[in-house]
């Protein structure tokens, strides 16, 4: 196997770990807003945006229209704006199509992982794309399964796997932390998190929170020197 490719796998392992039960508990929620195992897992195929989905099926089991639904998730996917907007200089020499299939991969947690190993050393497609579809793979596993013992299996939360995704937050944070600049700009976004979701509707509060943590993020790290994504032709393949 590619190396980049295996190095990708590999270090999905804590988003895969996070994906499965989740997964499994969307599949369960769609279950019970009435969404059939066939629509479950192709929401899970064609969405692939754990969040939207989770709010998708809360609204369809209340009886909300199609309108509100597709609106609501516009606003909460907007923060991969932000995420992809920073991961632009490390992909600025890649194969432009590579992107397309890398944009669709791009999650929270494939963001955390894929932006902290571009800052340790130089990563190529290859790497990035194997970590996205294994991530990918998963989710959807998860979402099958749920969707298939959905009818089988009580509520979600009597099973504990609503913490199951804080857990994995957590730890993709942790991992980051490997500096006091870090560490200050985690605090400063996270504090900026609790006063904008007293104040602000909706999901406004994510990314609001966000522009502040990068604005103070860039002052922090300023004249500090960002790595590239790959020292080559961007072709996708890794310097001899």
């Amino acid at each position: 196997m590619d190396k980049s490719v295996a190095a990708g796998c590999r270090e999905a392992l804590p988003v895969i770990l996070g994906y499965l039960p989740v997964g499994f508990a969307y599949g369960l929620l769609a279950r019970q807003a009435g969404l059939s195992p066939l629509l479950t897992g192709l929401m899970s195929l064609i969405v692939f945006a754990g969040s939207s989905q989770f709010i998708c099926v809360a609204m369809l089991g209340t009886g909300a229209a199609f309108l509100p639904i597709i609106i609501t998730t516009f606003l909460v996917n907007l923060r991969h704006l932000l995420m992809s907007a920073s991961l632009a200089p490390y992909y600025r020499k890649f194969d432009g199509k590579w992107l397309p299939l890398l944009a669709f991969g791009l999650t929270d947690e494939t963001f955390a992982v894929v932006s902290t190993a571009l800052q340790k050393e130089p990563r190529d497609e290859k790497y990035i794309f194997a970590l996205n579809m294994s991530s990918y793979a998963a989710w959807v596993t998860g979402s099958l399964f749920g969707g298939l013992l959905g009818g089988a299996l009580a509520v979600v939360t009597s099973m504990g796997l609503e913490y199951v995704l804080y857990a994995m937050f957590i730890f993709l944070l942790v991992i980051q932390l490997n500096s006091w600049r870090m560490v200050a700009v985690s605090l400063i976004t996270g504090l900026a998190a609790l006063v904008c979701c007293k104040f602000l509707p909706g999901q406004w509060y994510i990314i609001t929170a966000t522009i502040i943590g990068a604005t103070i993020g860039l002052v922090i790290y300023d004249g500090q020197k960002i790595p590239a994504a790959i020292p080559g032709d961007g072709s996708g393949n890794l310097p001899a």
